[in-house]
């Protein structure tokens, strides 16, 4: 079989077709299907493009309602994942929320009985994909608080999904403005193009395994500090300088000795991210010294990153602003990563129903380059 060179890390090689979006990196857009994804998050619920990506269409108040209500239905944990998960908390006690929900999804799939994908309609895969989607904050906010010695509290039907999510998380009904800021936060990272988690997912969809096996691939993938780890780091990075005459001298030395300023770069976009703008508008709307001071920080890392790294365009990503916000609407570092990851199940999801309609597997080649074989097996 005749074989192709590619970029390392496959980049810039299209793979597949795609309707559900796409990032445009030199000019600074992303998308969700036909729409702009920032403005689905100054406009709309979440809910109303968690319809979008799974149905194609924005829903009118009737659907969004019955949408609504059908997702909140399926917030509760099975019985037997419930009585599981006080383990998984304990044996990821190191490793945090992220990885017990690796587990805890793929158990829950179990038992729910999720059937490979090849073998299901599309109705069936929506079905799976829905109450997936669904039960990931539900077992994220139960892991946390089992973590910390606290028990689960149970999700309610009346609140939207991201205020939800902060109520299991605290168990206090979330500041309207809050709620709406993680809302906005958890639509700006619906999606975004053939990254390494949403690309994991469609791979193990090729195969025809169940949803929870490719959502837990995907998961896996963005467990990693090069792709959903950072949002934390970036905030490490602010209280690691510390004040303000810190930032030139912290920075210029980390730049120098070669290091990478996490909050900074994308492999995509040449331009600022266009999430993290939306964010810092967001934070810049909360004030206060933690705003100030990433903004200050934001400026003369990019100033010294142009003059240091010139033509590298390297600008704020997603994570630098959105550490900031999470930490203004009270949710704790650990959990910035598996806020993440609530709302990107949504898009892996959909990129999965998407993926299971075409039967070809994702099958690439490498090239061999160990010591030429064949050669003699060595007597014992």
């Amino acid at each position: 079989m005749p074989t192709i060179d590619v970029p390392r890390g496959l980049k810039g090689v299209v793979v597949t077709e795609t309707a559900l979006g796409d990032v445009r990196g030199t000019e600074g857009f992303y998308h969700y299907r036909q729409y702009s994804a920032v403005e689905l998050a100054q406009t709309r619920t979440f809910e109303d493009v968690w319809h979008l990506m799974f149905h194609g269409t924005l829903p009118d108040a009737a659907r969004r309602a019955d949408f609504t209500a059908g997702a909140a239905a399926l917030r509760r944990l099975p019985a037997d994942v419930r009585d599981a998960l006080p383990a998984i908390a304990r044996a990821c006690a190191l490793s945090g929320p992220l990885s017990g929900l690796r587990t805890a999804l793929s158990l829950a799939g179990a038992a729910a009985g999720f059937r490979p994908l090849y073998d299901i309609g599309a109705d069936q895969r929506r079905a799976d994909a829905l109450a997936a989607c669904a039960l990931v904050p539900t077992l994220l906010a139960a892991l946390h608080r089992l973590g910390r010695g606290l028990e689960p509290v149970e999700p309610r039907d009346d609140l939207a999904h991201a205020a939800n999510y902060l109520y299991m998380l605290t168990g206090q009904e979330p500041d309207p403005a809050r709620a709406r800021a993680v809302e906005q936060y958890l639509i700006s990272t619906v999606d975004h193009g053939f990254n390494a988690s949403t690309f994991t997912a469609r791979v193990i969809t090729s195969t025809g395994a169940d949803l929870a096996a490719c959502l837990t691939g995907a998961i896996g993938a963005l467990s990693g500090p090069l792709h959903g780890g950072a949002p934390s780091r970036a905030l490490d990075t602010l209280d690691a300088i510390g004040t303000p005459d810190r930032i030139e001298p912290w920075i210029r030395e980390r730049v120098l000795a070669g290091d990478r300023i996490m909050g900074f770069g994308h492999p995509v976009y040449r331009t600022e991210d266009p999430r993290s703008r939306m964010l810092k508008g967001i934070a810049r709307g909360f004030g206060g010294p933690l705003v100030d001071f990433a903004v200050q920080v934001e400026e003369r890392t990019e100033a010294i990153l142009a003059e240091l790294k010139p033509g590298r365009e390297l600008h704020i990503n997603v994570e630098f602003y959105a550490g900031v916000v999470m930490e203004l609407c009270g949710l704790p570092r650990e959990m910035f990563t598996p806020t993440f990851a609530a709302a990107r199940v949504v898009g892996w999801s959909a990129n999965i129903l998407e993926q299971a309609e075409d039967s070809k597997i994702i099958r690439p080649a490498a090239r061999y380059t160990g010591p030429l074989p064949p050669q003699p097996v060595p007597a014992a």
